[in-house]
């Protein structure tokens, strides 16, 4: 193994020969001078790991020194070391980009552990990290066998998300396989724990025993704001976000405003025709029939054309509340780039605005184009990379701009939540139905289906469900775990083109396990 390369420069170097032995012993490779040009000289002739800076020496001080070593390598960490304790020189030392900075007189151990935070840290870390996850690997291996209820399922959703995120950090920590394939086992018993209890749930809404489903949404977490009429309320639906996506979110935000989390689970199936329209209504889909009998006429479920009575479903919400706003609704659904801008550059306006109901749309086209586009597989090709990708456009999007100038507002809400998630769809099942069964991938209704019951849940009767009927011998299957729906024709073609997509509508914690987040400005 490979000794990291240490270079010490400072003039009273004899001084520190014991400091410099103790590192030898450590297993460092030490080499030393005694001033900057000394210094720029070795930098540009070896490549060191790390450099020891003396700030005050004879010749080229240690702040041009450093100076001169970023140019040559700006990648190299420098630790300043000083008798002075002058912020401004702390302040010019950071400026110039050192790793840390250490006053004197030092002891041996404190070159160490800056020897250890700045060299070995990865490795260290990397180390605790495998330790504690295979803790928690056991630990929800052990959960699995006990009778678990929503609560739990929400808690080890939230566990193996984060091993998610915590090995995005760590790619030399080689567990992602592990983490996958317990991922798909807890899918697997998710999957089972839905279909023996959903039907319940639908029918004993505010049972104990019944998680927080979409149609309670805006009882629970946006009306009481709304009714409190001390400041704007903005009310923000991000379509086909996770929780793994939102947390890369959240912490851009913390700065801004003081945050709450909680969650809920959508209502099947988890696809935007369904889920949005039940969370805007307050009902489920059956209810929603009773009132906008039009909206499930039709043979297919076209996301665009089932959701254009999103601000008719939330004013009928609020009139049935007897919730009366100081002014008119306002509902916008950001479907491109430029709907965003303009919302961005006017939402200043809307600062005594009551209750503003604001539809995203592009987690869910990045999710659509992945599946048609070999640009964005390349960019996204695997989990920890779309949670990248959704990083870098939230970072650089209109949403996060707007959401900046709320939290400048007085006494502003912001509520964020989601229809539906999604998942990574692995594996194919294959479906028989006639020619006129829906074609959406994770769920289908129709006359005559069929499928493998270890792929999916059967629905016969849809009102049993809260479904819509769409006639007397319509049926449903939702798809479970990573599983999407291929028909025989043309099966394998098919099969190749969807595997390895993010699809919805279907039964795992990804789609189901969603984050409500309530957000109040700090001015």
């Amino acid at each position: 193994m490979l000794k990291s390369k240490i270079l010490w420069v400072d003039d009273e170097i004899e001084l520190l020969r014991s400091h410099v032995l103790f590192l030898s012993d450590k297993g460092y490779d030490v080499e030393t001078v005694t001033n900057g040009e000394d210094a720029i000289s070795k930098v540009k002739e070896k490549k060191f790991d790390i450099i020891f800076l003396d700030e005050m020496m004879p010749g080229k001080g240690g702040l041009e020194t450093l100076g001169e070593i970023k140019d040559i390598n700006p990648n190299i960490p420098c630790v300043m070391v000083t008798k002075s304790e002058e912020e401004s020189l702390m302040h010019d030392a950071i400026g110039g980009k050192i790793s840390d900075y250490l006053i004197k007189p030092v002891v041996p151990s404190q070159i160490l552990m800056v020897c250890k935070k700045l060299l070995d840290s990865k490795k260290i870390s990397g180390e605790y990290v495998a330790k504690d996850y295979l803790h928690d690997f056991n630990e929800i291996s052990r959960r699995l066998l006990d009778r678990l209820d929503f609560n739990d399922w929400v808690d080890i959703y939230n566990k193996l998300v984060s091993w998610d995120l915590e090995l995005d950090s760590h790619p030399e920590v080689d567990l992602r396989q592990t983490l996958s394939e317990q991922r798909k086992e807890c899918n697997r018993e998710f999957g089972k724990y839905v279909e023996r209890n959903y039907k319940m749930w639908v029918n004993n809404i505010e049972s104990d025993e019944t998680p927080i489903l979409t149609p309670q949404i805006l009882d629970k977490y946006v009306t009481p704001y709304v009714k409190e009429n001390d400041g704007p309320v903005f009310f923000f639906v991000i379509d086909c976000l996770r929780l793994d996506q939102w947390l890369g979110m959240e912490k851009h935000l913390l700065e801004m405003f003081n945050i709450e989390k909680d969650y809920y689970y959508s209502i099947l199936p988890t696809a935007t025709p369904y889920s949005r329209n039940s969370l805007f209504a307050g009902l489920f889909p059956s209810e929603i029939e009773k009132t906008f009998p039009d909206l499930w006429t039709g043979s297919k479920d076209d996301e665009r054309s089932m959701n254009k009575h999103e601000k008719d479903l939330l004013q009928n919400y609020l009139n049935t509340k007897h919730i009366k706003l100081r002014n008119d609704l306002k509902y916008l659904k950001i479907i491109d780039p430029e709907v965003g801008r303009s919302f961005e550059q006017n939402v200043k306006s809307h600062k005594k605005t009551h209750f503003f109901a604001v539809v995203v749309n592009i987690l869910d086209m990045i999710a659509h184009g992945r599946s048609d586009s070999d640009l964005l597989k390349e960019i996204a090709p695997d989990e920890s990379a779309y949670r990248s990708l959704t990083n870098s456009w939230f970072l650089h999007s209109s949403l996060f701009n707007t959401l900046k100038t709320i939290s400048k507002m007085k006494n502003a809400k912001v509520i964020i939540s989601t229809d539906h998630g999604s998942i990574r769809s692995m594996r194919g099942a294959k479906v028989l139905g006639d020619k006129e069964a829906s074609h959406n991938l994770r769920f289908k209704f129709g006359r005559n289906l069929k499928v493998d019951d270890k792929h999916a849940i059967f629905i016969k009767n849809p009102p049993e469900y809260k479904l819509p009927n769409r006639g007397v011998t319509i049926n449903y299957i939702i798809a479970k775990e990573d599983y999407y729906f291929v028909y025989p024709t043309e099966y394998h073609k098919y099969l190749s083109h969807y595997k390895d997509t993010f699809q919805h509508g279907g039964i795992s914690m990804e789609e189901m396990i969603l984050p409500v987040i309530t957000m109040k400005s700090k001015v």
